[in-house]
């Protein structure tokens, strides 16, 4: 029995990237509008990525969590100013929808609904894991990681939805380098090198290749170096996370 939810799991993952994207929503708070908002880097990426048009749009509340937002309204794709459906919704819940079990409920059962309203207009449903907070914010834990992917991969499982180890991809970066700067300074929010490994990470998961090589590099913001790592630690926890999710099922 583990094994075919294993292969029904990979098949659901795979139907991600089965067709190249050409409309991604983007819904979240600020963790997605910072530094310019990752569903612009995203979309940079990808046409350099396909060499094709590719549209992303965002939906983002501040301080929100998933519940707060009108899916309904927002799966009409002429609320979104397109022409046609989007292929694509990415999902990101509340920072701290992982920080509690009745949180956790919540952001799982919301993700469930939501991603099965999206499914049944044949729209491609992945969930956007959020990073672990760190010092000065006041809600720092040490190991929060741990809650962040229990909640995320079970949404994942329940929802029928890919994950975007968003989360996992700060961790393997400050441990490999502790000095790199990816939080802004309020220790919650991502700071510029945040955003461009979190959009990273987005376009490994949908792609399901490494997005080393990508030139972009936010109009000549981020050095050489930094985007290379940045590249190559998104890849990194891509498939990292792709163990760790067929762990959870």
């Amino acid at each position: 029995m583990r094994t075919i939810k294993f292969i029904l799991l990979f098949f659901v993952t795979l139907s991600l990237t089965a067709e190249q994207p050409k409309n991604i929503l983007f819904v979240g708070n600020s963790y997605l509008y910072y530094n310019n908002s990752v569903h612009n880097y995203v979309e940079l990426m990808l046409r350099e990525h396909y060499g094709s048009a590719i549209e992303t749009k965002l939906s983002a509340i501040g301080g929100s969590r998933l519940h707060h937002h009108n899916i309904d309204h927002l799966l009409d794709f002429k609320n979104l100013n397109l022409e046609e459906q989007i292929d694509l919704l990415i999902m990101q819940g509340g920072s701290a929808e992982v920080t509690t079990k009745n949180n956790q409920n919540e952001f799982i059962v919301t993700a469930k609904n939501y991603a099965k309203k999206a499914q049944d207009l044949g729209i491609n449903t992945a969930l956007y894991m959020t990073h672990a907070y760190v010092k000065p914010d006041k809600r720092f834990q040490p190991n929060l990681i741990e809650k962040i992917k229990e909640t995320y991969y079970s949404a994942g499982k329940a929802s029928n939805s890919t994950v975007i180890p968003v989360g996992l991809a700060y961790e393997i970066a400050y441990a490999a380098k502790p000095n790199i700067k990816l939080h802004h300074p309020d220790g919650t929010h991502p700071g510029p090198l945040g955003t461009y490994l979190a959009a990273a990470t987005v376009v490994a998961s949908i792609t399901k290749e490494s997005p080393v090589g990508l030139e972009f590099n936010y109009y000549d913001s981020v050095d050489d170096g930094n985007r290379l790592f940045l590249q190559e630690i998104a890849w990194q926890a891509y498939l990292k996370g792709e163990k760790e999710l067929s762990l959870h099922n």
